[in-house]
């Protein structure tokens, strides 16, 4: 009698399990690394809720194309790792994916600060969990630095003083510093966002915040750190074959001894740089007056739900686990950067999974004041807007003035009606 009492038992546990298993799909992009972390991940959590994720994974080309055909046929994937500056394309109002707000009791949300969460809400609603925050930090070649007998900047206008003593003592092909391109915008908008105390964007009218005098003066100061020998000029990095930092051996060597990224690319620009370089990040470099630190601050990623799932609460399950499950937090490690997750970033710490110096740069961004960044950003008309006119003024084909003017009109134009 006790052993069917026990058997019956048995099934009846069995039949409760595979009543609530549910068949997910999970999509992201990056590298192998984190492909094969993740998907030991998905086995671990899977398991733990007798649930099945297929993993879909791709490198980064692409991706954002894939994720607009499967959104439009509404074939996405239940668990979906999404760019923040997709939720003002995919979600204007907060309707693009699944509220987690509807799931803080299986989601430990605790675990972000406010303004992680406020983040990738839109609307009220939040739309993503942050999987890590990152934002942009300077980083010097301390050793290039001691070897022209200067200290690190700490303002703008030491980094300019740098560069005649730099090159007088070490040779006219040192810069302190680098910026082109995305780097030359970023620092623009530093540099205004510092003196205006206001974002690019203008979250309540999705407008350019600043005045033609004022990105006028952003352009100008970025002509000027060309001019007195700072930073090469667009146009000489372009002859250069416009090589990414990490692979510029100018950059390896010591050469240029500066440079404005993101915290979460500290190990791969320093990784190539040549035996005895030291690659130090410091707080950001303020212009007199400033109204703000102007740190730019973002989540790097967000793990959303598909509105359309039909097993929203399985998904929220797996979800909570990758990012709050201590076995898993081992298993992914920082394959996607220093976690936001307050236990994760215990439990990677304590193993020692992430270098200290990252967790000083990611601090860097975590304590800096700024006025909060809008996705719109990082809009594509609003880049590409800003990036061909902003080349243009720096090959001297436009004034600081007229160039400023196209850009604001440009974007104004791209975001009327988001």
């Amino acid at each position: 009698m006790r052993t069917l009492i026990m058997t019956a038992a048995l099934l009846a546990a069995t039949s409760l399990s595979t009543a609530y298993a549910a068949d997910l799909r999970m999509s992201w992009w990056g590298s192998d690394d984190r492909h094969i972390a993740t998907q030991e991940a998905l086995k671990l959590c899977g398991g733990k809720f007798g649930h099945t994720i297929s993993p879909e994974f791709t490198g980064w080309t692409g991706h954002q194309e894939k994720i607009t055909t499967q959104l439009a046929g509404r074939t996405e994937a239940d668990i979906m790792q999404i760019n923040w500056p997709w939720l003002p394309i995919f979600s204007k109002n907060g309707d693009g994916f699944v509220d987690l707000n509807q799931f803080k009791d299986v989601i430990d949300l605790s675990q972000w600060a406010e303004a992680d969460l406020k983040s990738g809400s839109v609307d009220g609603k939040l739309n993503g969990l942050p999987v890590s925050t990152t934002g942009r930090v300077f980083m010097f070649n301390k050793t290039t630095y001691d070897k022209a007998g200067l200290a690190i900047p700490t303002t703008w206008d030491e980094l300019l003083a740098a560069a005649p003593v730099m090159k007088e003592k070490l040779g006219q092909d040192y810069y302190p510093f680098e910026g082109t391109a995305l780097d030359a915008r970023l620092i623009v908008i530093l540099r205004t966002t510092q003196k205006t105390g206001k974002d690019l964007i203008d979250p309540a009218t999705n407008q350019v915040a600043w005045t033609v005098e004022e990105l006028a003066d952003g352009l100008k100061f970025y002509q000027t750190m060309v001019d007195q020998g700072v930073i090469k000029s667009w146009k000489d990095v372009a002859a250069g074959g416009n090589a990414p930092l990490h692979e510029n051996p100018a950059w390896a060597s010591g050469k240029i001894a500066g440079t404005y990224q993101w915290d979460s690319t500290y190990g791969k620009i320093a990784g190539p740089m040549e035996d005895g370089q030291q690659l130090v990040p410091v707080k950001l470099l303020q212009v007199e007056g400033a109204t703000t630190e102007g740190v730019y601050r973002k989540p790097s990623m967000l793990f959303a739900i598909s509105k359309n799932s039909k097993e929203p609460k399985a998904a929220a399950e797996i979800v909570n686990c990758l990012l709050n499950d201590p076995e898993a937090i081992k298993i992914l490690g920082a394959t996607r950067g220093v976690p936001s997750s307050k236990i994760a970033l215990d439990e990677l710490t304590k193993a020692g999974s992430i270098k200290p110096v990252q967790v000083e740069a990611n601090k860097i961004v975590l304590d800096g004041a700024g006025v909060g960044v809008s996705p719109l950003n990082e809009h594509p008309r609003v880049t590409d807007v800003f990036d061909s006119t902003f080349e243009a003024f720096a090959y001297g084909q436009a004034s600081a003035e007229d160039a400023a003017a196209e850009i604001i009109d440009g974007i104004n134009s791209a975001l009327t009606g988001i």
